[in-house]
């Protein structure tokens, strides 16, 4: 009884502090035009995302069966029951997370901005929620507050601390189907509701989003997820994106908070949908999008840990996958998936190191990099800054001689980590050395008399 009126406590102080924060914003009349608001996150171009939680310490298996996927649906894939799935939080405790490596790996890896969940679909929070006890203070034996934790290591560390939320709830009794068990408790069956969702929605998604964004500073970005279920309206989406930037006017938000804006279908047509950047997930669009956009990867092939998927993407497509993304104006957002206690899978901290030390060379041609002004060309990409071009050598011609698009006038060229290589220009022909300055991507820093159109 004690605990119950210290949470109804809780929530009404919380409810009284978002009730000031929302008056003393509108009071002050803080407004950033979109611009400003996407000016850090188009300058960072890249960012690592975490999907970590209870479901890490199963790795895609339970009950001599492993799941097919990501394995962050365990819970769904392989048919669990709550009361099954509820035992390993209950036995979650990460004795070997530590927000400073996991921050410091992102940092040296280039990372700007760090995507932790903050909640995914099995409804398990990785903060101290005031909201309900399902969560890593009150159920799990490990008593501390991970998205605290991160958020002060990012802070520390100069990296933009951002959170993806999960609207769908495996768990909340609101947001389950009327039908479950008996169907598939995930995406595979989007015709089943539940009538109760729109209190799930007023009274726990809503108030769990508030406490993030009024406990934990600043933060980036909100990454939502799960919008595909029946329940999940448009109108509730317009209201969620409202609301957080009366909280926090800053904050971006991704075009998920809206119905059926996963990944690019239908993004922000004609402003008619919720949301500041698209969300193309495990792809990359042809020729970009004519919006703010973010392309998320994994590793392997699942988000969450799964030491049974050794299908490891190799540092050179990585790495050519980030500039490619670039080149089409977008974010790149590569995933780890940390093990139960904590750790980061060596794959992913190898991979992230060569990509660090790929970028401490080439950074200049990312950060705040904007599209080509050229259609690609065929050994690789281009990426402009004012009166800059890069280009991106994939391939490296066999007789040195890269050509550039016929438009950019050149006034001179060097080669990025190869300053002191002799580089000749003879019209729009840059003639290189016979072989490739780096292993992966070699960048041509070419300066040119105007800005590419």
């Amino acid at each position: 009884m004690k605990k119950t009126i210290y949470k109804l406590a809780c929530m009404l102080s919380l409810a009284i502090s978002m009730a000031c924060n929302t008056a003393a914003t509108k009071t002050e009349e803080v407004k950033l035009t979109d611009d400003q608001r996407m000016e850090w996150w188009r300058e960072a171009r890249f960012g690592m995302f975490i999907h970590w939680g209870a479901y890490s310490m199963l790795g895609g298996e339970y009950n001599d069966s492993t799941c097919w996927g990501g394995a962050e649906w365990v819970m769904d894939k392989l048919d669990m029951t709550i009361e099954e799935y509820e035992k390993y939080p209950q036995q979650f405790n990460p004795v070997d997370f530590d927000a400073k490596k996991w921050v410091s790996l992102a940092k040296d890896a280039g990372m700007k901005y760090i995507v932790l969940t903050s909640k995914h679909h099995d409804g398990f929070c990785l903060w101290d929620s005031e909201v309900t006890d399902y969560d890593i203070m009150d159920t799990s034996p490990f008593k501390r507050d991970i998205v605290k934790e991160m958020a002060e290591e990012c802070d520390r560390q100069g990296i933009k601390f951002c959170l993806y939320h999960s609207i769908t709830d495996w768990h909340h009794p609101q947001a389950q189907s009327v039908f479950y068990p008996d169907y598939n408790i995930g995406q595979d069956d989007q015709t089943k509701s539940n009538p109760e969702f729109p209190e799930y929605f007023r009274n726990y998604l809503k108030p769990q989003v508030g406490e993030l964004l009024t406990k934990y500073g600043d933060i980036g970005v909100i990454w939502f997820d799960g919008e595909w279920i029946a329940d999940y309206t448009t109108e509730m989406g317009k209201e969620m994106y409202d609301y957080i930037l009366d909280l926090q006017p800053q904050t971006i938000v991704n075009n998920r908070v809206d119905k059926g804006r996963n990944g690019m279908a239908g993004f922000n047509v004609e402003g008619n949908f919720a949301g500041d950047f698209g969300t193309p997930e495990k792809e990359v669009p042809a020729t970009g999008i004519d919006e703010d956009w973010e392309a998320c990867f994994t590793m392997n092939g699942s988000w969450g840990y799964k030491p049974s998927d050794d299908n490891w993407k190799s540092d050179t497509l990585l790495i050519q996958s980030l500039v490619d993304i670039v080149s089409k104006g977008g974010n790149f957002l590569l995933n780890i998936g940390p093990d139960g206690l904590g750790n980061v899978p060596i794959e992913s901290v190898d991979r992230l190191k060569t990509m660090g030390a790929w970028i401490q060379t080439n950074g200049e041609s990312i950060y705040g990099a904007k599209a080509s002004p050229f259609e690609r060309p065929e050994w690789g990409v281009y990426t402009s800054k004012e009166n800059v071009i890069y280009a991106h050598v994939i391939d490296w011609p066999a007789d040195g001689k890269l050509t550039i698009n016929p438009s950019a006038k050149i006034v001179n060229a060097t080669i990025l980590g190869a300053e002191h290589t002799k580089v000749q220009v003879e019209g729009n022909t840059i003639l290189l050395p016979k072989q490739a300055v780096n292993p992966f991507v070699s960048v041509v820093k070419i300066t040119v008399g105007s800005q590419p159109a």
